[in-house]
């Protein structure tokens, strides 16, 4: 799975702030210590810019994670010892509107952290 060709950055900036920014923050900067679990053991939401780790995902991973929350994906994947907090969605965001975000998120990167992440998607198309 992979980002399309007609995921537009502008409309992305617009969902993001609507739907992901109290989370993520505004600036893509994430929450306060989201290193550190919270007393309910589940860590704060990361930050999306480059100093987070969003971009060591491919899109695959990137995409299901939004589309079913943390939880299910995680589920998904066989991780079953890990509490997300990021909620599922797939009721509130079509999947093109998915794509949206994610590529503003990208167009945030610097072109070589882009082209990592872009690298990683291969991979995990590959099945490596």
């Amino acid at each position: 799975m992979t980002q399309p060709d007609s995921a537009d950055p502008a409309l992305g900036e617009t969902l993001y702030a609507e739907h992901c920014a109290s989370c993520h923050g505004a600036r893509l900067e994430g929450q306060p210590n989201w290193r550190q679990p919270g007393e309910d053991g589940v860590l704060p939401a990361p930050p999306h810019d480059e100093t987070g780790h969003t971009w060591h995902h491919g899109d695959g991973v990137l995409f299901t994670y939004t589309k079913l929350g943390g939880q299910e994906a995680l589920r998904r994947r066989g991780v079953t010892d890990f509490a997300s907090g990021m909620p599922a969605f797939e009721d509130v965001l079509s999947d093109q509107e998915i794509w949206h975000v994610l590529a503003y998120i990208k167009s945030q990167w610097d072109p070589q952290v882009r082209e990592m992440q872009k690298e990683r998607t291969a991979m995990e198309q590959a099945g490596q």
